[in-house]
C-alpha cells in the first residue's frame, strides 16, 4: 500500500480553507502512460503503487505528474522512514526542475476492479491527516488489456470518514449514522488532458482505424473468460461474507450466554439476600461486581461493507459484459435474418 503523504505545500501552510466540493479529476495523458508502463514492467500478479502530484484548483483536482515506488520496497518500508525519505528526495528533485511537487494522492493497480480492502481505507485516513482532499487513481489492468481506459478516481465518503475516526464500526453506530456500503467510496469523474503537441503527435502516429466489411472482430462474443473470472471472485466474496456472518453469530451467542450468566447471578443473589434478611444480616447488591462480566467485543462491520462494495463491482462487470455480448448477438441475428 502507498506510503504516508509528504507535501511541501501542506507543511508550509496549516490554514484550513473551505473549498468547493471535488467534482472532477483531470489527469494528464503522460500520467496514465507512466502508470501503464509501471504495470507492464512489474510482475503481473503484483499490486504496484506510486505517488500522484498536481494541483488542487477549485472543484477540479489536476494530476500533472506521478512517480512509482521502487519495486524492492516493501509495505513496511513504504509506510516508514524509508518511504518518506524516498518521497522527499523525489519531490525535492522535482522542485529543483520547477515541476509540480505537491502530493494529491496515490495510484495503485488492481485486477478486475477489486480495490475495496481495509488497507486502502487506512491509507486514505493517513493521507487525509495532512491533505484535505486526496484521491486514489485505480488502474484496472484487466480492463486496460481489453482496450478500455481502465482508470477511475475514488475517495472516501465524508460521512464514512467521520464514523471511521470515531472507532470501531459497530452495527449500532452504522444504524445511528445511516451508513451503508454505498457511503464508503465515492467515484469522481475522470477527464484526460493532453497538450496540443501531444494531441498532434497522437494523431500523426495513430494507425488508420477505418471499419471495413471484413472487420468481424468487433462482433466477437468471447466474454466467457471474463464472466468466469468475475464469478470466481464473486464466489470468493460470498465465502468471506459467510465468514463475517459467522463472527456476528458467535458474538450474539456470547452476548446471550453472558446475559444468562448475569440473570443467574442476580437470581442467586436474591436467594442469598432472603437468607441474610431472615438472619438479620445486611443484604448485598444484586448488581454484579465491576469487572466480573466484561463487555463482549462487537465485531467491526468494516469488512462487511468492503465486501459488499467488491461484490457490487463484480456484478457491475458481469452486467456490462453480458449487455455488450447480448447486443452483439442481437445484431448478428438481425444480419443473418437479412441474408437471402
Amino acid at each position: 500500500m502507498a506510503a504516508a503523504p509528504i507535501s511541501f505545500a501542506a507543511m508550509a501552510s496549516k490554514e484550513k480553507v473551505v473549498k468547493e466540493p471535488l467534482n472532477t479529476v483531470q489527469v494528464e495523458g503522460q500520467v496514465i502512460l507512466k502508470i501503464a508502463k509501471h504495470c507492464r514492467e512489474a510482475d503481473a500478479a503484483a499490486i504496484i503503487t506510486g505517488q500522484l502530484l498536481g494541483l488542487d484548483v477549485g472543484a477540479t483536482l489536476e494530476i500533472t505528474d506521478a512517480f512509482p515506488y521502487p519495486g524492492h520496497m516493501g509495505e513496511e518500508q513504504e509506510a516508514g522512514e524509508g518511504g518518506e525519505s524516498y518521497q522527499l528526495e523525489m519531490m525535492r528533485c522535482l522542485r529543483d526542475v520547477n515541476a509540480d511537487n505537491n502530493t494529491v494522492g496515490w495510484y495503485q493497480s488492481t485486477i478486475s476492479g477489486s480495490y475495496q480492502v481495509v488497507e486502502i481505507v487506512e491509507t486514505f485516513v493517513s493521507y487525509m491527516a495532512s491533505l484535505e482532499r486526496c484521491v486514489c487513481l485505480v488502474y484496472d489492468t484487466t480492463a486496460a488489456a481489453g482496450g478500455a481506459l481502465g482508470v477511475k478516481a475514488v475517495r472516501l465518503g465524508d460521512s464514512f470518514v467521520q464514523a471511521y475516526r470515531e472507532g470501531s464500526l459497530t452495527i449500532e453506530k452504522i444504524r445511528a449514522k445511516g451508513l451503508s456500503w454505498h457511503d464508503v467510496f465515492v467515484e469522481i469523474p475522470v477527464t484526460v488532458h493532453n497538450s496540443h503537441m501531444a494531441a498532434a503527435l497522437a494523431a500523426e502516429i495513430a494507425p488508420p482505424s477505418a471499419t471495413t466489411a471484413l472487420d468481424y472482430e468487433r462482433l466477437g462474443l468471447g466474454v466467457a473468460p471474463l464472466l468466469e473470472k468475475n464469478l470466481e471472485f464473486l464466489n470468493d466474496c460470498l465465502d468471506d461474507v459467510m465468514g463475517e456472518q459467522g463472527k456476528l453469530s458467535m458474538y450474539q451467542n456470547n452476548v446471550r450466554r453472558q446475559q444468562q450468566a448475569i440473570a443467574q447471578f442476580k437470581m442467586q443473589r436474591r436467594q442469598d439476600n432472603l437468607v441474610r434478611r431472615a438472619a438479620g444480616e445486611e443484604t448485598l447488591s444484586e448488581d454484579p461486581p465491576e469487572g466480573m462480566f466484561k463487555a463482549v467485543a462487537e465485531p467491526n462491520q468494516l469488512d462487511n461493507m468492503l465486501l459488499s462494495n467488491q461484490m457490487a463491482s463484480y456484478c457491475q462487470h458481469i452486467n456490462t459484459a453480458t449487455e455488450q455480448a447480448l447486443s452483439k448477438l442481437k445484431l448478428m441475428d438481425g444480419l443473418q435474418a437479412a441474408l437471402p
